[in-house]
């Protein structure tokens, strides 16, 4: 029996002996050739050599019959693989990572969306001592197509190769050996350290720029608007794509080598982003509540809980809980921000208890703090189909509407308090107009609906205030019978120039002071205005100037042009007193 075990000692020295020589002829302190040369990019049967050279070092060192001296000799030797392998490890995943083509992916329908691979496609691998590694990474895509049924039931998560399939049997078979050999925590660094690079170049490719709670809570609403129209397509493309298929490289190249590995490989790659996404929704949901955030929180909390399952899914290691929990805890701050809103929205249309009109019936105070989140009165019948929110919404609206026609009543002038209605319901409208979520949910026959509310208030302001203007350019009443008359009563002609001029004055000087903020609809007024009004005068001077040029003093009854009542309708709903009606010689 001795001579065989002999043969066998002396075979296992033999076959040290070369792994050594193998291992130490790439070491890169020593070597000029093996600084500038890396293994994995030259021949296979290199790559093979090496890994077998590695395998038989750590046979060695798990034998126990060899010496203190032999011991210390397979220590250094393996720390210089070690060092080589990491080496190694570093320029495959430096090599194979790439941008993601992020525009094209957000475009795609994730719901029609497969595995970018499928088990099997994996090239066949044959490096000495590492049959099994193939049938591993098979299974390891393989389970994760079976995951995926619970993946799938999201419809949403779409996974995509990181790297090469042939890279990532290298980068398991370069960890299963560094893992064995106790560098566990020097592979997840180089590993962490890569791949973390390249999540943070795609996650700021997505427009997303790192900032704190307190610098998004001092934002300006304008530009919050817009970053969180980039959050909704940054946390799809993160958590379906990027996040999904770093997870699913993480299980790819330490499948086998225990999931405690693989799960901290991946939260050592993406928790800072995951954290800087999650702080963002964060900071929006504990800011201070106002009506014009109500919808973009609503998009926020929809986005949030479609992207649950799927935060489920991906976070779903006990490494990743506080992950899940913060998600869970901001989807419960965001729907309770947006009741909130609601709730303090509706006390104030409820309560607000100012009997005081607002100075020249512009907009009400009620109706900018609502409008950004509201709609006038519906029908219950139109109630039908429409969303909780919805008719929330109307409901609040239908108080407002009663609380600023009450608010209306407290103008002792009738034209000014049509005036104050027409201002509030066209910022109603304008605000419905301008918010695409409101639109769609009021849709476009309310809003027609709403429209003919705002000309039935200027119809009525027009009415009470240009109908007695105008009713003194009539021609009843000023004929007179008889065979010594001219036909026209010259002192009831002086008397209704008298009345008009009056009547013209007092409406310049106090609708100059009242206020029409909006341009668009200032200026319609007044073209409305206009167009009643100086073809009426222009018609009674024609017809009767005549008869009071032939009597008295007529400039005290013919007191202005046409071109003076163009000039003074020009002066109305500024907001500001003017001076007295100029005149000029009426011609």
């Amino acid at each position: 029996m001795e001579p065989p075990e002999n043969s066998n000692a002396s075979g296992g020295a033999v076959a040290f002996e070369d792994a050594q020589k193998i291992i130490l002829r790439w070491d890169s302190t020593v070597s000029e050739e093996a600084r500038e040369r890396m293994i994995f990019e030259g021949d296979r049967d290199e790559v093979d050599r090496y890994l077998k050279a590695v395998d038989d070092i750590q046979k060695s060192m798990s034998s126990t019959s060899i010496s203190d001296d032999q011991d210390k000799v397979n220590s250094t030797t393996i720390q210089i693989a070690m060092a080589r392998l990491e080496d190694e490890f570093r320029n495959i995943l430096l090599n194979h990572t790439t941008p993601v083509e992020l525009d094209s992916l957000a475009a795609a329908d994730p719901s029609s969306s497969v595995h970018s691979s499928a088990a099997g496609e994996y090239e066949e691998d044959d490096h000495a001592g590492d049959d099994d590694i193939q049938d591993q990474i098979q299974r390891a895509d393989s389970s994760t197509s079976n995951s995926s049924a619970s993946y799938r039931s999201t419809s949403s998560i779409r996974e995509i190769d990181l790297i090469p399939q042939e890279a990532v049997c290298d980068l398991q078979s370069i960890a299963k050996r560094m893992i064995s050999a106790g560098y566990l925590r020097e592979c997840i660094q180089v590993y962490g350290g890569v791949r973390k690079s390249a999540v943070d170049s795609n996650f700021k490719r997505l427009g997303f720029e790192k900032l704190s709670i307190g610098d998004i809570q001092r934002l300006e609403w304008d530009a919050l608007e817009t970053k969180i129209r980039r959050w909704i397509r940054a946390a799809k493309v993160c958590i379906r794509i990027l996040f999904s298929s770093e997870k699913r490289l993480c299980e790819q190249i330490f499948y086998g080598i225990g999931t405690a590995v693989d799960d901290a490989c991946f939260m050592e790659t993406v928790k800072g982003p995951a954290i800087q996404l999650f702080n963002f929704a964060e900071a929006i949901s504990i800011s201070r509540r106002s009506p014009e955030k109500m919808f973009k929180i609503l998009d926020l909390h929809d986005t949030l809980m479609d992207l649950m399952p799927d935060i489920e899914v991906v976070f779903e290691s006990k490494s990743a809980d506080s992950i899940r929990v913060q998600a869970a805890e901001i989807l419960s701050r965001l729907a309770e921000a947006a009741r909130g809103i609601l709730s303090e929205f509706e006390n104030a249309v409820l309560r607000e208890p100012s009997l005081v009109p607002v100075p020249g019936g512009t907009i009400h105070p009620l109706t900018r703090y609502s409008g950004d989140s509201t709609t006038p009165d519906m029908e219950f019948a139109e109630l039908e189909g429409k969303t909780p929110l919805a008719i929330h919404l109307i409901w609040i609206i239908v108080i407002l509407q009663f609380n600023l026609d009450g608010k209306s009543k407290h103008y002792k002038d009738v034209s000014l308090a049509h005036l104050f209605m027409m201002n509030n319901i066209h910022y109603i409208v304008q605000k419905v107009k301008g918010s695409p979520e409101l639109r769609e949910m009021i849709g476009d026959d309310y809003l027609r609906k709403l429209t003919g509310k705002l000309r039935q208030a200027a119809t009525s302001y027009q009415r009470a205030t240009w109908v007695r203007v105008l009713y003194c350019l009539r021609d009843e009443g000023l004929h007179v019978s008889g065979s010594f008359s001219s036909g026209v009563s010259k002192s009831v002609l002086r008397e209704r120039f008298k009345t008009f001029n009056a009547m013209l004055e007092e409406v310049h000087r106090t609708q100059a002071t009242w206020l029409v903020p909006d341009n668009q609809l200032r200026e319609e007024l007044r073209i409305s205005i206009s167009e009643k009004l100086i073809p009426a005068y222009r018609s009674f001077l024609g017809r009767y100037r005549s008869h009071i040029e032939s009597g008295k003093h007529p400039e005290n009854y013919m007191k202005y042009s046409v071109e003076d009542l163009e000039s003074a309708v020009l002066d109305f709903f500024e907001g500001y007193p003017v001076s007295q009606l100029l005149r000029r010689r009426c011609q």
